[in-house]
């Protein structure tokens, strides 16, 4: 049977989009995941949305427990995540509200738990990592976003810093040359533990701005970011919606 978890920024846990929804505790021997679940149905097939952040956007980006918030889905049963995330833009012909079906990352974080092994002693545990995304649930989120006739980009490298400081021009210049093409403080981490627990993963990302590499515009600020976030909000909501009916319980 097919249970979709849905890893979703603020406003992306909306209960309207459930079917019959019901909130759910799942406990962790790695804490307390980021918030309840909210349990329902999308277009019949059985739904777990997650709170990324918290559902007041208490934790900042490093105090995110991804470990627990990708052990709780497994243990409630999730057979495929789905993630959103708001993502800077590094390259001109991804615009604001254009969104990206990532297919790659660079992990640039520096304090994040980002392995359920910790130790060895139990068995060397190295996990393959060469495609993270899962490629059928890419093209679905693509096939889906080109069916409700939203801008988005079929691939694309998300580089994934600590924050929740926004980046200097010196570092937004080094990720263009490092090859990304959108930045974010969230991708990475989850990205790695989904794969560890074995889970199917795909991401899409809401670009909100140019970061600041592109100097003809004034650096971009939390509050501008979160204008074009809120104003996409309902595309990424239908888009979600859209994929999960496109999926095969």
């Amino acid at each position: 049977m097919t249970v979709v978890g849905i890893i979703g920024g603020s406003g992306l846990d909306d209960p309207d989009i459930l079917k019959d929804p019901r909130e759910i505790e799942v406990k962790t021997p790695y804490g307390k995941p980021s918030s309840n679940f909210l349990s329902g149905e999308i277009n019949g097939v059985d739904t777990l949305i997650l709170a990324r952040h918290g559902r007041r956007h208490q934790f900042s980006p490093t105090q995110v427990n991804n470990r627990a918030n990708i052990d709780a889905l497994k243990r409630a049963g999730a057979t495929h995540i789905l993630a959103t995330t708001a993502c800077g833009s590094l390259k001109q012909e991804i615009d604001r509200g254009h969104l990206v079906v990532l297919d790659q990352f660079i992990d640039f974080t520096r304090f994040r738990k980002n392995t359920f092994t910790d130790s060895f002693e139990d068995g060397v545990v190295h996990t393959a990592m060469a495609h993270p995304f899962d490629e059928a649930l890419r093209r679905c989120f693509y096939e889906s976003a080109k069916i409700l006739d939203l801008a988005v980009h079929e691939r694309g490298c998300v580089v994934t810093i600590e924050g929740p400081r926004l980046s200097t021009v010196a570092e937004s210049r080094m990720f263009r040359l490092w090859g990304a093409d959108v930045v974010n403080m969230s991708t990475a981490p989850e990205a790695m533990l989904a794969n560890e627990a074995g889970i199917p993963y795909a991401a899409v990302a809401m670009s909100t701005d140019y970061d600041c590499w592109k100097e003809d515009e004034a650096p971009v600020t939390w509050d501008e970011i979160l204008a074009v976030f809120n104003h996409n909000a309902d595309n990424v909501k239908r888009l979600l919606v859209n994929t999960i009916g496109n999926l095969i319980p």
